[in-house]
């Protein structure tokens, strides 16, 4: 059976809170210790790093202390036969923990496709976690939507089937496709934009448009900004998905999304040095994307609606982290010099 332990018409003021708590988080980011423009040392995203994972986990206890306070006062829940209200706020804790890291896994893929945009367009170090900023804001918006219409076609069964034949696909690909290039200037919404807009040559500051000669014209971090916001919504369409073969509630999705955005663009200036480093990852991520596509269609059922959490947490862990490990075992093989920086399919 399929409970619906925060149905939105009941729960949007917590939807609402959590949205509030979110942006001042990021008018304080932005706002306070990011306001003049720097190139962020490692140091300090790493000490972000930290501060964005302590904060996911400060919100998974709260949300589990307050499931388990809301489940037992809820009427609804109570005339089900056999609910249990700290055995439903573990569970809830528990989804939105294997959610986050799955969220923060896939997401490293991301993380090469920064590399690649940042170097394309020559944006120096020091505007980038501007970039990275409005990214997330635009990430946020359009994971939002995905979220919703995701929730809303998961009540057709045939969607359940269609989203976890579409990850393990997604995955098979991973583990099978060879590596290619990506060329920001290639792509057909940034060559549109060119021909509508002119593009100086070079940055001008923190700006995304000036006025020459009367004329606007887009900076390079404009289109920075424009290549990562549509390869967000790429990204998205295999995350989210992700996660709702974990757990069928929206509010568990959606924050768990949100955290492991949020953490993104630290993670970036922490292992945007190394994060070629982890070239076997991409077999992780794709072995991840078939499990998750085989527990939403079918090892759910297998096990009376609901694979056990605790062991899908334990595999995802498992295997994310072999991959990593195996990264730093296994020597890289050595590419020709001429290649352009690649990342996985």
């Amino acid at each position: 059976m399929n409970l619906d332990l925060f149905p939105f018409a009941h729960y949007w003021w917590l939807y609402g809170s959590f949205t509030i708590f979110v942006l001042a988080l990021l008018a304080l980011d932005l706002g306070v210790f990011h306001r003049k423009a720097h190139a962020v040392s490692y140091r300090e995203a790493a000490i972000w790093s930290a501060v964005w994972v302590a904060l996911a986990l400060i919100f998974n206890y709260a949300l589990y202390l307050f499931s388990a306070w809301q489940f037992a006062r809820d009427p609804r829940l109570a005339a089900i036969p056999g609910f249990s209200a700290p055995d439903s706020a573990r569970q809830v804790a528990l989804e939105f923990l294997t959610g986050y890291i799955i969220e923060k896994t896939l997401s490293i893929d991301n993380l090469f496709l920064f590399v690649v945009v940042f170097g394309f367009f020559a944006v120096p170090r020091i505007f980038q976690h501007r970039i990275l900023f409005y990214g997330v804001l635009g990430a946020l918006v359009f994971r939002s939507i995905f979220i919703a219409l995701g929730s809303a076609l998961l009540g057709y069964h045939w969607v359940i089937w269609v989203f976890g034949a579409f990850l393990i696909l997604t995955g098979i690909k991973m583990l099978f496709a060879p590596e290619i290039s990506v060329h920001p200037d290639c792509n057909p919404v940034v060559r549109l934009f060119r021909r509508l807009v002119p593009v100086t040559i070079e940055a001008q500051g923190p700006r995304f448009l000036v006025r020459i000669r009367g004329k606007v014209h887009a900076t390079p971090l404009l289109l920075a900004l424009l290549f990562i916001e549509l390869t967000d919504i790429v990204f998205a369409v295999d995350s989210v998905p992700a996660i709702f073969a974990i757990t069928r509630e929206p509010l568990v999705v959606f924050t768990s999304n949100v955290f492991a955005i949020l953490g993104l663009r630290s993670l970036y200036f922490m292992l945007a040095g190394a994060v070629h480093s982890f070239h076997l990852l991409k077999y992780g991520l794709g072995l991840v994307l078939v499990f998750v596509g085989l527990k939403m269609a079918w090892l759910n059922q297998l096990f009376g609606g609901k694979f056990p959490t605790a062991i899908s947490l334990a595999i995802i862990a498992g295997i994310v982290g072999m991959s990593i490990l195996l990264s730093f075992l296994i020597p890289k093989r050595a590419r020709p010099a001429a290649d352009d920086i690649h990342r996985a399919a």
